[in-house]
């Protein structure tokens, strides 16, 4: 009797103990299962957005150089009209991630910076000029200077800005929906993300 009862006892250990294997390397297929979707995931995030704008210009250019000790001034002018492309890039092939199986977490620790490109069409109109304070390369550069940091500054300011972050938290919201959906906690930096709200308050 009491070899049956022993017998028993080992029958069940050996049965538990086999279940509870198959258990854990069950749960631990499906854990690299979910590590391998995640970063397959992160992988296709990891692309160029682009964001596009149109902006146009009207300047005017006044130049006034005394001569002969005040006695005239030479001067010269010009309309400028100014078409300009933008575009403000975020290259997510840079972004960095963390992976941690242990905890579940997947951690950015780093996106790049947005890109601005600006592609200014300057035309000149109405252009006058003494025969001693003429346009020279020098005028045209600073010109060109000019206008394209009075561009960067309304452009900084405009929704372009606002559509290419728009755009960039899309993409960061593909990660936390797939994180959510799989029981991963999503941070960004030291910061649980934990809603998709939560996602767009953010300081990036």
């Amino acid at each position: 009797m009491r070899n049956i009862f022993l017998g028993i006892i080992i029958a069940f250990v050996i049965v538990f103990g086999l279940r509870y294997c198959e258990d854990k390397k069950e749960n631990r297929e499906i854990l690299e299962a979910n590590t391998a979707l995640i970063q397959r995931e992160l992988k296709n995030v990891g692309k160029l957005i682009v964001t596009e704008g149109s902006y146009a210009q009207v300047y005017s250019y006044n130049d006034s150089k005394n001569l002969m000790y005040g006695l005239f001034d030479a001067r010269k002018k010009a309309l400028i009209v100014v078409n300009a492309k933008a575009t403000i890039a975020y290259d997510l092939s840079k972004i960095s991630t963390d992976v941690d199986e242990a905890s579940k977490t997947v951690t950015i620790t780093k996106i790049p910076e947005p890109e601005l490109s600006i592609n200014p069409n300057i035309q000149y109109y109405d252009v006058t000029q003494d025969y001693l304070n003429q346009f020279t390369a020098s005028d045209y550069n600073k010109i060109k200077i000019r206008i394209e940091k009075s561009l960067r500054k309304k452009i900084e300011a405009s929704e372009l800005r606002t559509n290419a972050e728009n755009r960039l938290i899309s993409e960061l919201q593909k990660i936390y929906i797939l994180t959510h959906s799989m029981g991963w906690t999503l941070k960004y930096n030291t910061t649980v993300v934990e809603t998709e709200e939560a996602l767009r308050k953010l300081k990036l």
